[in-house]
């Protein structure tokens, strides 16, 4: 009998707690694993308290104060702004436009040849071969996309707006695919049977089910592209990230400050938008 079953065992019967071994054992297992991963990875947060770490800490945050509030500067932030808005916007724009025709081409429910059993090689093949693209596109995170984009197009929002609709892409495509292979499928597979096409499928079979879903998800990325489009800034993407790189080498603390607030603002009018056209769909 282990140290924990004894104890519980001494214990009441109104205060035993039959699951407290299998916890005990959950945990020990878990700092088993983690422990190793946290010494691979120097992972060492006390160093935040040391005497030093402090100071530092401590005169960086000084220079955030005040905020930079002059009107040229606030001029060029809403500009920053609106590009970053843009930015993000046309990169979920054109990574719908690789996701969509994907997911209509890779869901097993709406594949003609499945009907009457197992696919057919020929659809089987490129149904995988375009799961493999989306792997592709979406393994490769979007700031190294934007670094590739850099070097062909230069500098500029262009940069970001490809990255950004070719891992988005490859994201959405594959959670699209996720949701219409767990929707109810009698209803598409009963217009395909009667003749209709995979867009009539979709359309009047898997959209009416999931279109809450969808939507859901779609506007989430849309969120994370505007946050990804500030990181994108930062290899010359433009927009608030490059401002903000600008402002931190320049150790301009105040016009980060800004910066910062002004980005918060952002994702919060984005969380909003996001709720409201759910809600809107309900």
């Amino acid at each position: 009998m282990t140290a924990a079953s004894a104890s519980a065992a001494a214990l009441p019967p109104r205060l035993r707690d039959p699951a407290l071994p299998r916890r005990l054992g959950a945990w020990l297992a878990a700092v088993v694993v983690l422990w190793p991963l946290a010494v691979a990875c120097e992972f060492r947060p006390w160093v935040l308290w040391e005497a030093e770490s402090l100071r530092q800490t401590t005169l960086f945050l000084s220079g955030f104060w005040p905020p930079a509030v002059g009107g040229g500067f606030l001029r060029e932030v809403a500009v920053s702004t609106w590009r970053t808005v843009a930015m993000a916007t046309a990169g979920i724009t054109l990574g719908l436009m690789i996701a969509v025709p994907a997911t209509l081409a890779t869901a097993r429910v709406l594949s003609i040849s499945a009907l009457a059993g197992p696919m057919a090689a020929g659809p089987a093949c490129l149904r995988q071969a375009l799961r493999w693209a989306l792997v592709v596109l979406r393994s490769v995170p979007e700031l190294v996309w934007a670094l590739v984009f850099v070097r062909v197009v230069g500098l500029g929002p262009t940069a970001g707006v490809l990255a950004i609709a070719l891992t988005y892409g490859g994201m959405l495509g594959k959670v699209y695919g996720e949701i219409l292979e767990s929707a109810e499928a009698p209803v598409a597979q009963a217009l395909l049977r009667n003749g209709s096409g995979r867009l009539q499928a979709f359309f009047y079979g898997l959209l009416p089910q999931n279109a809450g879903e969808l939507l859901s998800y779609t506007v989430y990325r849309w969120e994370c592209a505007i946050r990804s489009s500030v990181v994108l800034g930062f290899v010359g993407a433009g927009g608030l990230g490059q401002q903000m790189d600008s402002a931190m080498k320049m150790f301009a603390g105040g016009e980060v400050l800004t910066l910062l607030a002004v980005f918060v603002a952002l994702v919060a009018l984005a969380d909003r938008a996001s709720t409201a056209l759910r809600r809107a769909l309900a």
